[in-house]
């Protein structure tokens, strides 16, 4: 053994400290408290603690009319002066009403002025100047909170958009208008807020039932271990039950179309042809032909005939197959901890997403606040530009522009590190893409490595290395993370530029060009396909990596061209694998979900008095469900890594080996009987 691909190693050690400094980076400037907290019009957050706002944790907006949509609201673009205020309003008002009657009403002035700019009590401003300057609102609505923003409190009566039961409101400016002139500015909110509630009962359910959640999971883990064990036993059956089965049941419709053909012979008009009829909509009409039942039973015979002769013909193979299964499910047997290691995978890859969130969420808070100036005149040549908040006042903007205002507008930033953030977002996304496959790619090569190490020994398990996974796991890391890095590299670079054009689909989806969006749609499937393809050549190079210690492109180089002169054996085991872990993973969350299922309806009456009183009981069975496949999933991932290092050492000795005494097959007793050989030859020791 050497280091291999020593140059990636460099270069993949470096990046991660690039990848760590950038994270400090983003730390240093990063202010989380942006995405936490609304800001107001002066870039002050609302509910920050020991500030004047402590108490004031939810944001006004003055105008929600101004606001094109909820987007624009919580991305606080909206062009109205936004103030942090304790609570929303609960009713309708408007600040002419309120002025007028201040004196005999001074609880209304009292209510309504907590709406107003902080300092503010002056009714005796004319209405024009207070709204011109933006002092208080015109009106204000009922609304209620949603993500720490005032929206207003829609609702539907007898089919019809109300709010507080009005249709309609002043607008503090001489209009009546219909509460439908707000839905733009709130669409689809008043959903979202009903779906909160039952947020709250799902988190409920959650709490009450999590400890039967993990016994359900855990028995989903004891099941899915049996089921690898019994592949020893099972694999053959399963698979010829299977296969039998597709025949009898393609047979016996077959025979049914036949039957159909016949009782429709000497039927008025069941003669007729497809043609004659032309297209119809209801498609029960085409039942009536015999024409029709002939095609089906042509169709049916050729499937049958096809699928007999795929098993004449590549039985041997199949069986092979089968022998390679059986034989996973004993290496599996004799290394046990296998089975765990993906729960090493899913920690490392935890980790990732949790540095690659943190870091993109500081990176996208990593602005400075930026103000622009907001003027009531549409002329005003000064609108939109930045502006200075502690030395507006002093300009001559407000002379010309009466009534406008320096308001905060976003986060952003003219310094070096806030031009190039979207640059720092995509590498980002590329290391965290990087450090995924590689994860993933340590995993594959260590298993590929242990599982090696039980086919060449000579004299099974007596021959196994001690604690084979935990060797192959050094080896792995020691020598070969230039390699995993490399091929972890490649799959990155066509994972990123997928993500490039689908970010770019989404942004031209509105785009009448029908070119683009072809050209677009081709690169996208042709990406998908190459990333497929770039998995299934890494995933094997690893295994070679993992048996004969050599560099990425030779062991990838190798692996293709051992794989493309074994090409049908790769089909059939790949077919014949999938479907019986397909199988195993089906039986696990169906019959963990079964059982789940009659636990929380209180079906089974032993459990009755222990299963909890749910709001939902899907919550908990879903949950069940789900987990239990992604259980039956990290197992059964480890006995197809299994399956396919058997197979490659299963060809690499078919070609490095004859089976004589100086030359001896390494495969199992079942594999060389398949292969014509009565007994094996004995080994060297």
């Amino acid at each position: 053994r050497h280091c291999t691909d020593t140059v990636c190693c460099v270069i993949f050690i470096v990046v991660i400290l690039g990848y760590i400094a950038l994270g400090i980076v983003a730390w240093v400037h990063g202010d989380p408290r942006k995405v936490i907290y609304p800001t107001d019009s002066y870039g002050q957050f609302c509910g920050q603690k020991d500030t004047a706002n402590e108490n004031k944790t939810i944001l006004f907006y003055f105008n929600i009319l101004k606001c094109a949509s909820p987007v624009v609201l919580i991305n606080l673009q909206c062009p109205t002066t936004q103030l942090c205020v304790s609570k929303c309003p609960d009713r309708f008002a408007t600040y002419i009403d309120v002025q007028a009657s201040y004196r005999y009403k001074p609880d209304q002035w009292n209510y309504f002025r907590q709406f107003c700019k902080p300092g503010f009590n002056n009714p005796r401003k004319s209405v024009a100047q207070v709204l011109r300057d933006e002092d208080c609102p015109s009106m204000i609505i009922p609304s209620r909170p949603f993500l720490k923003r005032c929206f207003p409190d829609f609702s539907t009566k007898n089919g019809v958009l109300t709010v507080a039961n009005q249709t309609t409101f002043r607008d503090g400016r001489g209009k009546t208008r219909n509460v439908t002139d707000l839905r733009e500015a709130a669409n689809g909110i008043n959903n979202v807020l009903d779906a909160r509630s039952v947020g709250v009962k799902i988190f409920e359910d959650y709490a009450i039932s999590w400890y039967w959640i993990l016994i359900g999971l855990f028995i989903a883990m004891i099941v899915s271990l049996l089921f690898l064990v019994l592949l020893r036993f099972t694999a053959g059956v399963l698979f010829w039950i299977f296969i039998f089965g597709v025949i009898g049941i393609i047979g016996y419709g077959i025979w049914h179309c036949y039957w159909e053909y016949d009782h429709l012979k000497g039927i008025p008009g069941s003669d007729l042809t497809v043609y004659d009829i032309g297209f119809q909509t209801d498609f029960r009409v085409y039942l009536q032909l015999r024409q029709t039942w002939l095609a089906f039973m042509i169709l049916l015979c050729i499937v049958e005939v096809i699928i007999i002769l795929m098993l004449i013909f590549l039985r041997n193979r199949i069986r092979i197959a089968i022998a390679l299964l059986k034989e996973g499910s004993r290496a599996i047997g004799y290394i046990m901890s296998t089975l765990f290691y993906p729960i090493v995978t899913f920690i490392l890859i935890a980790i990732c997403i949790s540095y690659w969130a943190v870091t993109a969420v500081f990176l996208a808070t990593s602005g400075e606040p930026v103000y622009k100036v907001m003027a009531n005149q549409t002329l005003c040549k000064y609108a939109n530009l930045t502006c200075d908040p502690e030395t507006f006042n002093t300009t001559n903007v407000t002379k010309l522009c009466p009534g406008a205002q320096c308001t905060f507008a976003f986060y952003g930033g003219e310094s070096l590190y806030h031009k190039y953030i979207f640059i720092f977002q995509l590498a980002n996304a590329f290391v965290f893409l990087w450090l995924v496959n590689f994860a993933i790619a340590l995993g594959q090569c260590t298993l590929a490595g242990a599982f090696a190490s039980y086919y060449w020994a000579s004299r099974k398990p007596a021959d196994i290395p001690l604690w084979p996974l935990f060797s192959s796991f050094g080896r792995a890391i020691r020598y070969h993370t230039g390699s995993l890095a490399f091929g972890a590299l490649i799959l990155a670079i066509v994972q990123l530029i997928r993500v490039i054009l689908e970010y770019l689909d989404h942004k031209l989806k509105g785009t009448q060009n029908s070119f683009t969006r072809f050209l677009l749609c081709c690169l996208k499937c042709c990406f998908w396909c190459l990333e497929k393809f770039l998995k299934f050549i890494n995933r094997n190079a690893y295994i070679m990596i993992a048996i004969y210690g050599k560099n990425f492109c030779t062991s990838a180089k190798e692996a293709f061209f051992l794989l493309m002169r074994n090409v049908v054996r790769v089909a059939v085991l790949d077919k014949v694998t999938d479907f019986l872990l397909f199988l195993g993973k089906i039986l696990v969350a169906g019959g963990v979900g079964v059982l789940a299922f009659f636990f929380f309806t209180q079906r089974i009456p032993i459990f009755a008095q222990e299963a909890p009183t749910l709001n939902y009981y899907w919550v908990p069975l879903l949950t069940v469900i789900i987990g239990s496949y992604l259980v039956a999933h990290g197992f059964f991932s480890v006995y197809a890594m299994c399956v396919d290092t058997l197979f490659l050492c299963f060809c690499e000795d078919l070609e490095r080996n004859d089976g004589s005494t100086a030359k001896p097959y390494f495969m199992s007793a079942s594999l060389h009987r398949i292969l014509g050989k009565k007994e094996l030859s004995p080994k060297k020791a």
